[in-house]
């Protein structure tokens, strides 16, 4: 597969391609043979941005060191929370490799002081640590520190809101009342002498922030990948396990309701440009700058701003051009810069709505800020073993808890698509 360096020049190719053939159109309509050769070269950055995406997000898991996360001494609440419950940092290996043997071999053939080991992580209803108590389906067991932060890894890369929004883990699932503000309005004053100093009040909001419980439904494993030793079981769990979680959890975190499930970024977002009659499928260069100026300078220039919509939005969004005729995307010619718009970082999100009716698809500002996203740190795994004994197979599930929450609204906001 050619390297990421070598997709971003053929990519730069291709859409310089597309660019020379369309501008044989500005002042006549593009024959036939030029048109069909267009289409061809969009069609090209758009395979190659595919593959761009996947090769980053490769080299990204292939980056992280998971072993750091439980190596010795290591700095990380994870790392103190795993030493604490299993008694220190030899308790944590011990319970890795029983937890191991245990996904392989199942309970009937550890050891006696396998079983007593995982018993530190077993999961029953029963309080495990003094902050809390952990998760409630019994018969499972917490998954080690290294596991979960591969599963993890999964989550974020099926994920477009982990990537942008702040995100923080707490030992239980507790409801979290979270303080939320707009202080953009107010300002200072000048002082006269002699003269008391006026009162202007901080408007505190609040959102409960609480920890939905996600499943990442049942994973069937054969005996025969379960036997063999060349087999990378706990990394391949890991990465299925975080998948499917991290999808539907995305989901909920992008257009949730808030009912029964997590409020999405998109579906209360406030409205920062509405496009004019008849843009129920499009958007206009001029609604894009209208949307970037309806957020305060201090979200939109402070760095961490951004475009979040769906890979069909960005597509549209790829042809239009200024009032010079340049086009507003800028694909990346570098690794490890994002592609832009008008200057500013795209997060595809295939949970945002496409263009429609009345449609959000489009948002633009500080999603740090704008969205909180609350993870619980205690991930188990259930073990099924007899359910399906009779196909050689067996079952793995993973439980998960999360919940997101919009909490600066004026941090972000939404291009919306006319009602007709």
């Amino acid at each position: 597969m050619p390297n990421l360096k070598s997709l971003l020049e053929e990519r730069a190719t291709a859409w310089n391609k597309a660019q020379e053939i369309h501008s044989r159109g500005d002042d006549k309509p593009l024959s036939a043979e030029d048109q069909a050769s267009w289409e061809a070269a969009l069609a090209d950055v758009e395979r190659l941005s595919k593959d761009i995406e996947t090769e980053e997000r490769h080299q990204r898991l292939a980056s992280v060191d998971y072993s750091q996360i439980v190596a010795p001494g290591a700095n990380t609440e994870e790392a103190e929370e795993a030493r604490q419950r299993h008694g220190g940092e030899q308790g944590v290996k011990a319970y890795t490799e029983a937890y191991r043997s245990w996904m392989r071999d199942g309970t009937n053939e550890l050891s006696a002081e396998e079983r007593k080991i995982l018993r530190t992580g077993f999961v029953d209803g029963k309080e495990l640590r003094a902050q809390g108590v952990a998760t409630g389906a019994a018969g499972g067991y917490l998954v080690p520190p290294e596991f979960r932060a591969q599963m993890v890894e999964a989550m974020k890369f099926y994920g477009a809101m982990r990537d942008v929004a702040e995100v923080i883990t707490t030992q239980t699932g507790a409801t979290l009342p979270w303080p939320t503000n707009d202080d953009t309005a107010n300002v200072g004053a000048i002082l006269a002498e002699n003269t008391q100093v006026t009162e202007q009040d901080v408007t505190i909001g609040q959102a409960d922030v609480g920890a939905y419980m996600y499943t990442s439904k049942l994973v069937r494993v054969s005996y025969q990948l379960l036997q063999d030793s060349a087999f990378d079981l706990e990394s391949w769990l890991a990465r299925k396990l975080g998948e499917r979680i991290g999808r539907i959890q995305n989901t909920h975190f992008t257009t949730g309701t808030g009912s029964s499930q997590p409020e999405g970024v998109q579906t209360n977002a406030t409205i920062g440009k509405t496009g004019a009659n008849g843009q129920t499928t499009s958007v206009t260069y001029d609604d894009l700058i209208d949307l970037m100026h309806s957020i305060d300078p201090a979200y939109r220039n402070g760095g961490r701003q951004a475009w979040m919509m769906h890979d069909s939005t960005l597509a549209a969004a790829r042809k239009l051009k200024d009032s010079q005729n340049r086009p507003l995307w800028e694909p990346s010619l570098q690794v490890g810069t994002p592609d832009s718009l008008l200057g500013h970082r795209i997060v595809v999100n295939q949970d945002m709505p496409t263009m429609a009716a009345n449609a959000r698809s489009i948002l633009f500002g500080d999603f740090y800020a704008g969205y909180l996203i609350r993870d619980v740190q205690d991930v188990q795994l259930l073990r099924l073993a007899e359910r399906y004994a009779d196909y050689l197979q067996v079952g793995f599930l993973a439980f998960a808890r999360a919940d997101g929450t919009p909490q600066d609204t004026a941090a972000y906001k939404a291009y919306r698509n006319s009602a007709a």
